[in-house]
């Protein structure tokens, strides 16, 4: 039995196939078909070690229960079936003494043959004996079958009995080729080729167990047999042509298959943890691809299979070491921001408003220009900054003094803002003089600041700089996503990280839909031009 069955079947659904398969009465018959079934096993095993590996998993850990499993029972057929094997040896031999002895007792009848009378029944009851003996050992059994047949043709040319006899025997001869020949025909239309080849030795063992038919009948019977035979082996000559073409394409598509992965394993312009996580699932597909494929010959079959878990395996290590590499600058990232955490912390309860005010703008600074770190720690360490940020402009505002009229300076932030949407030109003094004054006008309100800051620039922005600071701002958002796909990639071989991947896969659309958005801004932008 081919393994074909086995494509959908986890490893514990294989394990529980082989039990069964071990607990069926014709267990000892179907060797062939456990022997599929291991295979299957260790095949699957190989790709979700693989797959495991890749995801940084302890391979031995999650798999070693399963492994133990299917050894245990495997081992217990193999025991049984030696057994087995050992006990048909054992009686193979035992039929091989009792058919030479039948042997001996033919010949002894045949070398003092006096009264055909009662040579004759005595010959039958050896005939039948001798056909309840079962299989001897295949070394043996073309000698003991030519010893027996021998005998047999001297009894009937040395035997002078009467016709009646004789014609008698010879129809119970003719009866039983007839049925192996009505067998034979019925094999060679079957479409289980191997097995009707199988049968069809048996069938010729037993054609050699009875005597001769009537001397005309004989070519003819015969002749009928063989052309039987004949077709019956074409046809499995054939089947066993067409298998080695299937193999021969099989292996074809598979090397097909090992170029494409080896040639994806050996890129080296992979930037980023999107361009990883786009390639493996080529991988995937391609592996789903190569299940779909039957076997290569024996000879090719592992060679082609050793090669393409090399080339999967290359290109899983180099993933996985791509997200070390990323994990370590991570890391590195997350002591730096620590360290800005701290010192922001320490000067939240600080009253020099001024002084204070412009070390935490340039430790805002300061953290903008410093690199990734993974999402969940990112969204952490941003809370505490900001709360320590926080809690040092909320208590300045409070006490803020006639000279530091904060709320004062956000209503005159917003006029300037009124004031450069309602300019028309794009004379640059004109946008320095803005700039000079956005400057000269004070603090405002802490959690006033992100916001009025960005409405000035998008108003600068709008009537100064035009394209190239919608280009800009593009190249910056292109930077966020792939950021956000490198945080994906990381945590997506981590355990317990669904929701987070969930929310920065929000995060990464969202951005996504503000592209499109700065693309057609540009485009209308360049056909104004």
């Amino acid at each position: 039995m081919a393994n074909s069955g086995l494509e959908d079947k986890t490893l514990e659904g294989i394990v529980l196939e082989l039990r069964q398969l071990g607990a069926s009465e014709d267990r000892m018959q179907r060797a062939k078909e456990v022997e599929s079934i291991k295979s299957g096993f260790y095949k699957l095993l190989g790709t979700l070690k693989a797959e495991a590996e890749a995801a940084g998993e302890n391979v031995q850990e999650k798999f070693a229960d399963i492994e133990n499993s299917f050894k245990e029972v495997y081992a217990d057929f193999k025991r049984e079936k030696a057994e087995f094997n050992k006990q048909q040896d054992e009686i193979r031999n035992a039929n091989l003494h009792a058919k030479q002895a039948v042997i001996e007792e033919l010949k002894s009848l045949v070398d003092s043959l006096d009264n055909v009378g009662e040579a004759f029944p005595k010959f039958r009851e050896i005939q039948a004996r001798w056909r309840e003996i079962g299989p001897v050992p295949a070394s043996d059994f073309r000698f003991i079958s030519d010893s027996y047949q021998y005998l047999v043709e001297r009894f009937y040319d040395m035997v002078q009995i009467d016709h009646d006899l004789r014609d008698l025997d010879f129809k119970r001869n003719l009866e039983a080729k007839e049925n192996f020949c009505l067998q034979a025909e019925k094999l060679a239309e079957s479409d289980d080729v191997v097995g009707s080849f199988q049968a069809l030795q048996k069938l010729h063992e037993e054609w050699k167990e009875y005597g001769p038919v009537a001397k005309e009948m004989r070519d003819a019977i015969w002749d009928r047999f063989k052309a039987a035979t004949a077709l019956i082996n074409k046809k499995y000559l054939e089947h066993f042509e067409t298998l080695k073409a299937s193999f021969a394409a099989n292996l074809q598509a598979k090397e097909a298959l090992c170029v494409e992965v080896e040639n994806i394993a050996g890129k080296e312009d992979i930037r980023d943890g999107a361009q990883w996580n786009a390639l493996s699932k080529e991988i995937e597909a391609i592996q789903e691809k190569w299940r779909t494929i039957g076997f290569a010959s024996k000879k090719d079959n592992q060679k082609i299979y050793d090669r393409f878990r090399a080339a999967c395996d290359k290109f899983y290590a180099r993933k996985r070491d791509f997200f070390l590499a990323v994990k370590s600058d991570m890391d590195a990232n997350v002591a730096r921001k620590e360290a800005i955490i701290a010192k922001a912390e320490a000067l939240k309860d600080s009253k020099e408003w001024k002084a204070t005010s412009e070390a935490l703008i340039a430790l805002q600074k300061e953290w903008k220009e410093i690199g990734t770190v993974s999402f969940k720690k990112s969204e952490q360490l941003w809370k505490r900054f900001r709360a320590a940020c926080d809690a040092f402009f909320e208590e300045r505002d409070k006490n803020f003094k006639p000279e530091n009229d904060f709320r004062g300076n956000l209503k005159a932030k917003k006029a300037l803002i009124a004031e450069v949407n309602a300019y028309e030109g794009s004379d640059p003094a004109k946008a320095a003089e803005f700039n000079e004054r956005w400057k000269a006008i004070g603090f405002v309100p802490f959690k006033e600041k992100e916001a009025v800051t960005r409405e000035f620039k998008d108003a600068m922005s709008a009537k100064f700089q035009g394209k190239s600071s919608l280009v800009r701002k593009y190249n910056e958002l292109q930077q966020e996503i792939a950021t956000y796909e490198n945080n994906i990639g990381f945590f997506s071989a981590g355990k317990n990280s669904q929701s987070l991947v969930a929310d920065m896969q929000k995060r990464i659309e969202s951005a996504k839909e503000e592209l499109k958005a700065l693309e057609k801004k540009i485009r209308n932008f360049e056909e104004g031009e």
